[in-house]
């Protein structure tokens, strides 16, 4: 007669058990967040880009309203500005400055916490008393002095691993942080170079990247990108595979998702075809929190 899942594989030789020193992020007046300790997956979301305030403000709203009645931990994401577009005429936001005062202004009336991306070592300095998370893009998740100067302002790190980089060879990037001051890093997956233009998940390499003792996010919304030819000026994206995507990875075990999420996916002016439809969000959340609660009870 088989055995019971449980006599077949321990507890502790699960893949996705609670890692040694999860990372917090306690901040005042709002909820602590914990990623690592496998009780609970949490939320990056929000539109891709800042294209203006009062868009924002509904995505985000609409957002606390969904999480809170479902139980999620959430922060809002959101670009002050895009510096690696495909085209130089792509729309980048009003400017990084503005835009970063207007994500300054959601944020406080929404009552929410903010991840965002820098892209160089100078912008770290003048983001960093907005942004609650800061997030390191995989392009750029080599380049030592921006990592550094993220690390240094002691702020919890959201790190995408580039493309080109194996799982493991995302300890280099952990080293570089840790060295810095600070330990507090989460490490993302976005997909990974496979033949021309697509991306694919590497579920086994989450698993292996996890084993550097730090959290895993899934990033659904840039893995489902459909990268344009040399004369193309924008990327496709097949959004509709967010939802399989974030099933399989709540299922796994992951302790976070990041998905882009928008009013009008079709009307966005930056990665509308990756970006999940706002209306749908409440659905697919609260079928991966059953997702997430019964991996618990089971």
């Amino acid at each position: 007669m088989l055995g019971s899942a449980s006599s077949i594989q321990k507890e502790e030789d699960m893949p996705f058990k609670a890692i040694e020193n999860p990372v917090v992020l306690d901040i005042e007046n709002q909820p602590k967040i914990t990623w690592g300790d496998a009780k609970q997956w949490n939320l990056f979301a929000g539109p891709d880009i800042f294209e203006d305030e009062g868009m924002v403000l509904e995505v985000a709203q609409e957002l606390k309203r969904v999480t809170e009645s479902i139980g999620v931990p959430w922060i809002l994401k959101c670009s002050y500005d895009k510096a690696n577009r495909q085209s130089i005429h792509s729309f980048r936001g009003p400017g990084k400055k503005q835009a970063l005062k207007g994500l300054e202004r959601v944020k406080s009336k929404v009552g929410c916490m903010l991840l965002s991306d820098v892209h160089e070592s100078v912008e770290v300095e003048w983001a960093k008393d907005v942004l609650d998370v800061i997030q390191i893009p995989a392009f750029l998740s080599r380049q030592t002095d921006l990592i550094v100067a993220a690390a240094e302002t002691g702020k919890v790190l959201h790190i995408k691993k580039g493309q080109f980089l194996s799982p493991w060879g995302m300890k280099n990037v952990v080293t570089k942080a840790k060295e810095a001051g600070n330990e507090k890093v989460l490490l993302c997956d976005r997909g990974t170079f496979f033949g021309y233009h697509r991306l694919v998940n590497d579920y086994i390499g989450l698993v292996e990247m996890r084993e550097l003792g730090k959290p895993v996010i899934l990033d659904v919304s840039h893995s489902t990108q459909v990268l344009g030819d040399a004369g193309s000026t924008a990327s496709g994206g097949r959004s509709e595979m967010s939802w399989p995507l974030a099933r399989a990875a709540l299922a796994l075990g992951v302790d976070g998702l990041f998905v882009e999420t928008h009013p009008n996916p079709k009307e966005a002016l930056c990665d509308g075809p990756s970006s999940f439809p706002l209306q749908q969000m409440e659905s697919m959340l609260r079928n991966l929190q059953n997702i997430w609660r019964a991996n618990l009870e089971s």
